[in-house]
């Protein structure tokens, strides 16, 4: 591994790079905070990508990728005078310190579990009125919940065993299978919602990240949709003429492929 001293050479080299571009490149040029957002999600999503296919040298490009945009968000701030990189690295290293009197105070923890709840006890002393004003709005929604479950429980709000968890997702598919009977479009929907949320719930008692386990699960499904179309393919059969029993049995081979 490189040494602190070559670790810091080649993030100086990437400001000097990111100042060439500024100056001299006219995509680079015309980019502004607006317009790198949706690419920054973008670059987020492919690492999540390349961490769930655990490609250690994907992750490094995509981490790469996703340290540009840091440093161009700089650049851009610091040509109005807003802030610049040595702000940005020296924001995030003051709000560390701060919230880890643990390690660089005279407060004692026993486990992770009391470092989260100081975690938020820390963030309401700084001014926010709520636990939630740290979830992002524009998060994608199993994302949220996740976030908003995991806030609430950093201040006591959770329940005690995973027993009653479970015991609370029969109850909500209970009442989600009562308004499917009904045929009531708005209840069956909040139900459903209500039904996801304690799964979720449930998921994070069992140290299971749902996003990560959904994804997987989408994987695995399109590997194997993906196998079914190159079987009929080989016969030169659309899907949309084979039966589910003739589909079935391409499936079935499918869910032997090697992980």
């Amino acid at each position: 591994m490189n040494t602190r001293a070559k670790q810091l050479e080649a993030f100086g080299r990437l400001l000097d790079i990111m100042d060439d571009l500024r100056e001299k490149c006219p995509w680079d040029k015309k980019q502004t905070l607006e317009s790198l957002r949706h690419l920054t999600i973008e670059e987020t999503y492919e690492l999540g990508d390349a961490i769930l296919d655990n490609d250690l040298q994907e992750i490094k490009k995509e981490l790469g990728d996703l340290l540009l945009h840091i440093v161009f968000y700089a650049k851009i701030g610091s040509e109005t005078n807003d802030f610049d990189i040595a702000d940005v690295a020296n924001s995030i290293c003051d709000k560390l310190i701060d919230r880890h009197p643990h390690i660089y105070g005279d407060v004692v923890v026993a486990n992770e579990e009391e470092v989260k709840q100081n975690w938020e006890k820390l963030k309401l002393k700084e001014g926010k009125k709520s636990v939630l004003e740290g979830v992002p709005k524009s998060l994608p929604a199993l994302v949220k919940a996740s976030r908003i479950q995991d806030k609430v429980k950093g201040v006591g709000f959770d329940w005690e065993e995973p027993h009653q968890v479970w015991d609370k997702v029969q109850e909500e598919i209970s009442e989600f299978q009562e308004e499917v009977k009904s045929g009531n479009f708005e209840k069956m929907e909040a139900e459903f919602g209500d039904v996801l949320f304690s799964m979720i719930n449930y998921a994070r008692f069992l140290k299971i990240n749902p996003e990560d386990a959904l994804e997987r699960t989408n994987k695995k499904f399109m590997k194997r949709f993906m196998y079914l179309e190159s079987k009929a393919g080989e016969l030169g059969k659309p899907l949309s003429d084979m039966t589910l029993a003739e589909m079935d049995v391409f499936w079935e081979e499918a869910k032997k492929l090697p992980k």
